[in-house]
């Protein structure tokens, strides 16, 4: 079960941070593209901020992961 817990923390991390990655570029188009069509800035950056919300979800889910037990500790006195 620590193994699955371990996977699933990497895997979050990485999804985290990839969401991220592709949230500032779908920004950045945004700013690039936002002369040639309105229209489509503002579909990217709602495009970014959906991002961002799942990333907020995700970050929800990584807090909400239980902590692995570690080395039991000796409550016998």
């Amino acid at each position: 079960m620590d193994d699955m817990r371990e996977k699933l923390r990497v895997l979050l991390d990485y999804w985290i941070e990839h969401n991220s990655e592709h949230e500032q570029e779908f920004r950045d188009w945004a700013d690039k593209v936002a002369s040639l069509s309105a229209e489509v800035a503002q579909q990217l950056q709602k495009a970014a901020t959906k991002m961002a919300a799942v990333s907020d979800e995700l970050m929800k889910a990584k807090k909400a992961l239980p902590k692995s037990k570690g080395r039991h500790q000796d409550v016998h006195g």
